[in-house]
């Protein structure tokens, strides 16, 4: 018997965080699958979780949400254990320097209804007053605000260095990474069939998941499915201050939506995403937009940094999804075979273990560890957004 190259039992369209946590979980799950990872840009330049602050948090205002980050925490402590391959284990540099939200009164009620679920799922999260904030980071200034909530589980990694764990975790167990880019999805009836590439070779295949990131709502197309899902700019800045904090700073958000916290080298990443954020396929970053919207932002919160010199900065791609900015996952009701992974609105990189272990349950029919159907794609087509408040 002859066995085609080019038929696949499952293609992942994108080999980021989320196509590479995906073929993990699959072939991990059962190693005789045959999976095919198309990937067009091998290198990740461009991909959203490595060019993101790469911060992993518990707190979220839906159950869901936090449950998804609950179980990123499990992976992430046993992660270079796990995704050692020959005896080599990666280093993903997993700092839990906490995130703090600074709570003004305006957003007190939601933030008081979202500490309250955490803590009734078990997660350790803390109500700070301003006294204390002022106590343990002396450079802030909180005096516009009631409070803050502060996640010292919370922290970041190194984004690249996780993707690329995946991606030869899942290589060494069996799936396969191909560099080409998916120009259609093919379908006979309503059942996918396989892809066609820009290389003009066609891979067949009755499971193909979209995991395309910010180009999702292109690769779904082909496939004549509309998706809310836009590739938006978001810029990050590394500043070096002229007064350095005594210790690391938490990922710090502001109500006004502005994030902050330090970097290796006492240097400070600083970002914040805004309604006039350009849509498209754009990574030049504007130094004026720091100048004269985030630096005085910044210095009135913390009046040391209104003397800091720019150092660089960089812009990455955000695949918002403008329905509910929460994710879109499962089988697409009208297209059978046809799986999403899309729409993390910047929550791409914490989500992607669990993200990946569901849809390896949901495609293999194993039990479900974790009920991640609130966030089915039926309601992209039923117009019904999920209700979650305080989003960042």
């Amino acid at each position: 018997m002859v066995v085609s190259n080019d038929l696949y039992d499952v293609i992942i369209i994108g080999g980021g965080i989320m196509g590479a946590s995906t073929a993990y979980n699959l072939i991990n799950s059962d190693n005789k699958l045959k999976i095919g990872v198309i990937e067009m840009d091998p290198t990740y330049t461009q991909a959203s979780s490595t060019l993101s602050m790469a911060n992993i948090r518990i707190q979220f205002s839906l159950k869901e949400n936090i449950q998804i980050s609950q179980y990123a925490f499990e992976v992430l402590e046993r992660f270079e254990e796990e995704m050692s391959v020959n005896d080599e284990k990666p280093n993903i540099s997993y700092r839990r320097e906490g995130n703090l939200f600074m709570i003004n009164n305006l957003s007190r009620k939601v933030a008081e209804e979202a500490l309250e679920l955490q803590k009734s799922l078990g997660c350790n999260v803390e109500w700070w007053s301003p006294d204390q904030i002022k106590e343990r980071y002396p450079l802030y200034d909180p005096a516009d605000c009631v409070g803050g909530t502060f996640g010292p589980d919370d922290g970041h990694l190194d984004a690249y260095s996780v993707l690329m764990a995946y991606r030869a975790k899942a290589r060494v167990i069996g799936a396969e990474f191909l560099k080409d880019e998916v120009v259609e999805i093919t379908t006979a009836g309503n059942e996918v069939t396989g892809v066609k590439l820009a290389s003009g070779k066609a891979l067949t295949a009755k499971i193909i998941i979209n995991c395309a990131g910010a180009w999702a709502t292109k690769v779904a197309k082909t496939a004549n499915v509309s998706l809310p899902v836009a590739p938006i700019k978001r810029q990050i800045f590394t500043l070096n201050t002229a007064v350095k904090p005594e210790g690391p700073l938490p990922l710090t958000i502001l109500p006004s939506g502005l994030y902050f916290r330090t970097e290796t080298g006492n240097l400070i990443l600083l970002g914040k995403s805004m309604d006039e954020d350009p849509i498209g396929f754009d990574f030049t970053w504007d130094n004026k937009r720091f100048m004269e919207i985030l630096w005085p932002e910044l210095a009135e919160f913390v009046p040391s940094f209104d003397t800091l010199k720019l150092v660089r900065g960089w812009a990455g791609l955000y695949a918002v999804n403008t329905l509910d900015e929460n994710a879109i996952l499962g089988e697409w009701p009208e297209t059978k075979g046809l799986y999403l992974a899309n729409g993390f609105s910047g929550h791409g990189l914490q989500q992607a273990p669990a993200v990946g272990r569901y849809l390896s349950e949901l495609i293999i029919g194993n039990a479900l560890s974790l009920d991640l159907s609130i966030f089915r794609p039926e309601r992209i087509l039923e117009n019904k957004p999920l209700s979650e408040k305080g989003i960042v």
